[in-house]
């Protein structure tokens, strides 16, 4: 498996009644595909894994491998598996049965644990699906980087993402993995809103990324993603600075936003995915138009980068 282009984290749409909405959420992944992302995944932290069954989950890993197979693009979909060790195991077979090519192996639920340990629940998520994984160090998942090196030998562990924000820490892993030989493991800054940091990720050996503004403003994350590639540092701190730092200062003003604004981002763009589901909050009035207003900066900004611009092919 491999990912080349903007990992896209889709949002989970639910209905009315509070369903998951498989129609809405093959047509919200089938719909930002001609942008171009290196890979889809559903189910994860954006899409709500913390308020889905293993059941719901798998579904809606479905209906983003349905949205792929569909538009024949060639462009792996991976799924969310984590919280309680039974939980996460369901939610890895619910993904396999679904289609995915892997998971995304989220952090334990609430206890602490010690590296060896975090490895062993790596482990058996691993036993549970045959699926490759990439591991999430964030929150109470902190993995060392001898951990990280030793579940590199196994080649079903495929990609580290760092969520923590310790760019040391984080270098020390890469080179703790290149030290074995892996010549296939791939990193990526899961860090919220990580384009803001992603110049620093790169000058470690990142060149990876996931964006949550993606999914509810694919064309600005495009443009930033292709200034990032080509160098063009004029044209991608005009986007930090007009879109990004903006938009991180309305999602830190209250917890939780790194999921509902950009759920709500997408009802602005037309397709009614309903609220978030506790213990989530969909956005106050007054930020709701704030972030009206940085979209539609965003989008006069990324003028000119429109669907079909982005890497993958669909038919």
């Amino acid at each position: 498996m491999k990912f080349d282009g903007i990992l896209f984290f889709p949002v989970t749409p639910f209905d009315a009644a509070g369903r998951v909405d498989e129609g809405l959420a093959r047509e919200h992944v089938a719909s930002r595909l001609p942008y171009g992302p290196g890979g889809v995944f559903a189910a994860c932290g954006t899409g709500e894994y913390h308020a889905l069954t293993a059941q719901e989950a798998g579904a809606v890993v479905r209906s983003a491998v349905e949205a792929v197979r569909e538009a024949g693009a060639d462009v792996p979909v991976l799924g969310g598996a984590g919280g309680p060790l039974g939980h996460a195991l369901e939610a890895a077979r619910a993904a396999e049965e679904a289609g995915a090519e892997g998971l995304l192996v989220l952090p334990p639920y609430l206890v602490n644990a010690p590296a060896d340990g975090l490895v062993r629940y790596v482990e058996a998520i691993a036993a549970a699906a045959d699926l490759e994984l990439v591991i999430y160090h964030r929150a109470n998942a902190r993995f060392t980087p001898e951990a990280v090196a030793g579940l590199a030998a196994n080649p079903q562990i495929v990609g580290f993402k760092d969520g923590v924000g310790d760019v040391a820490l984080t270098q020390e892993v890469v080179l703790a993995v290149e030290a074995t030989g892996r010549t296939d493991f791939q990193f990526f800054n899961g860090l919220l809103t990580a384009e803001l940091s992603q110049g620093a990720y790169r000058g470690i050996g990142v060149p990876l990324y996931s964006s949550a503004a993606f999914a509810m403003a694919p064309e600005v994350a495009l443009a930033t993603y292709r200034a990032t590639e080509e160098g063009d540092e004029t044209r991608r701190r005009e986007l930090l600075d007009r879109f990004y730092r903006p938009l991180v200062h309305l999602r830190d003003a209250v917890p939780g936003y790194g999921v509902s604004l950009v759920k709500a981002g997408v009802r602005l763009g037309g397709l009614e995915v309903g609220g978030v589901r506790p213990p989530l909050t969909d956005p106050r009035p007054e930020h709701l138009a704030e972030l009206e207003r940085i979209l539609a900066v965003g989008r006069e900004l990324a003028v000119g980068v429109s669907a079909n611009d982005g890497a993958v092919v669909v038919s």
